[in-house]
């Protein structure tokens, strides 16, 4: 394996859109590590708050006796039942954690055009950070629910694009090298809050209730801005953009743009399957799954670290197994890794159907979501870092940032239709509602299948 193809590998593999892999760790400006662990913390109050919402509200927050004290909840669920229809308690929540999820890649695209063009990026991630922090305060408040929804999707907006941003921008231009490791230090800071981030809420909301658990996630996203404002001298106040004249494409600019899109919504269908984990999954858990293992009573959050845990062990294997493919010259492309990576999620799915299906009734044994939720952290790889990877790669440089936002506007639209679809699951048998979502994930393998050699194609220059 020639060296460009080991940095393509090492720079494909991401969680949150950074890369996870890399080569040896080089000397590194010192604002990225206040970088890092500013996102550490951030990443562990978003991800812990979120392993805890879709609980939150079927088991306390939308039920009678609190449901009644959220302000402007009434005319907020007229207005959702407008579109959908009546909903029960789990499918509103469903819609609610969908809206929620899809609009928190959606902001960031806003919040970076307000930060090149009016604030600079150190001013928007302070306001992302700060109303980070409210939001997590405003969630340990029945009344002030649907304003700490708001103030995190905002948050959310300002602060997730803008930081990325900068680490980009600590290193020169041409220095790549050492702009692809530094990333992978601040991708590593990313899974660590992924992981840490539901155990530790997790736990507090078992133990001493629901708002423990946000209360937390509130005091580590504060610690992160505490942590951003003591490296502040050291980062940069406005990342420089490569500006073009015009963006006109050309003939074979324009096929690739759409072949590019083709792809991004290939790619929703194993989004859709892969992000029910934060939405359904728990409550599924906490109605078919031994709640003990030898007399332990895991907390269902926890759950959700495994496939984080999945992203980082199965890292270095892919790098190994894609390297060794590369070297007999048979290192699949970007589309087959995408359709593989839509086959694992199908697979992870069908598993919870064959648990339900075993058991027959009686309590599913852990190991069964775990494994669901593992097969789902290896999907991931495969399929979303190489979209991002293949999008850098292919896309017009005249409109690369753009396409760049626009993958993560497929993230937008498959958070949305989780929560539509999860909306589905009082309606459904359990087995058939995964099996749903593994023929969901098989649809975009199928696409591929047929499509995926006639996309490549049109993807090559020229």
């Amino acid at each position: 394996m020639n060296e460009g193809a080991s940095t393509a590998i090492e720079s494909t593999l991401v969680r949150d859109g950074q890369p996870v892999a890399g080569g040896p760790v080089a000397r590194h400006p010192r604002g990225l590590f206040y970088l890092a662990f500013t996102e550490a913390w951030e990443r562990f109050s978003y991800y812990g708050m979120t392993a805890l919402l879709a609980l939150f509200m079927v088991n306390q927050l939308l039920l009678p006796g609190h449901v009644e004290h959220i302000a402007g909840f009434s005319a907020f669920r007229a207005a959702i039942e407008a579109l959908f229809g009546p909903l029960s308690t789990q499918a509103l929540a469903s819609q609610i954690f969908g809206l929620y999820s899809g609009f928190v890649y959606f902001t960031p695209l806003l919040g970076g055009i307000v930060a090149d063009r009016w604030i600079g990026q150190r001013n928007a991630v302070i306001i992302g950070a700060l109303s980070m922090s409210a939001g997590h305060l405003a969630m340990t408040f029945d009344e002030s629910f649907l304003a700490a929804l708001l103030l995190l999707v905002i948050g959310s907006g300002f602060l997730k694009g803008n930081i990325s941003a900068q680490v980009g921008a600590l290193y020169p231009r041409d220095d790549e090298a050492r702009r692809t490791r530094g990333f992978i230090i601040f991708s590593t800071a990313i899974n660590v809050g992924a992981v840490v981030g539901p155990l530790v809420c997790g736990l507090l909301a078992q133990v001493y209730g629901w708002h423990y658990g946000f209360g937390v996630a509130a005091i580590f996203m504060l610690l992160g801005l505490a942590t951003y404002l003591s490296g502040y001298r050291h980062l940069p106040a406005r990342v420089e953009r490569q500006t073009f004249e015009g963006v006109r494409l050309g003939a074979a600019e324009r096929r690739i743009v759409t072949a590019l899109i083709i792809v991004m919504i290939i790619t929703v269908f194993q989004s859709t399957s892969f992000f029910q984990i934060f939405n359904v999954m728990p409550i599924f858990i906490q109605q078919h799954v031994a709640a003990e293992v030898a007399g332990f009573r895991i907390p269902i959050p926890w759950y959700q670290s495994i496939n984080a845990v999945f992203s980082i062990v199965a890292a270095p294997a892919l790098l190994w197994l894609w390297g060794r493919q590369a070297r007999r010259g048979r290192e699949r492309d970007e589309l087959a890794k995408i359709g593989i990576g839509a086959w694992i999620a199908a697979a992870s799915n069908l598993i919870v159907v064959a648990a339900i299906i075993a058991c027959d009734g009686a309590p599913i044994h852990p190991i069964w979501p775990f494994l669901y939720s593992a097969g789902l952290g290896i999907s991931f790889l495969y399929y979303w870092p190489t979209l991002l990877a293949l999008v850098s790669r292919t896309a017009p440089a005249k409109v690369n940032a753009t396409l760049m936002g626009f993958a993560f506007m497929s993230l937008f639209v498959s958070n949305n239709l989780i929560g539509w679809i999860g909306g589905l699951y009082g309606k459904m048998q359990p087995a058939a509602f995964w099996a749903m979502h593994a023929a969901i994930a098989s649809a975009g393998g199928l696409i591929v299948l047929l499509f995926g050699r006639r996309l490549s194609r049109a993807l090559r220059p020229g």
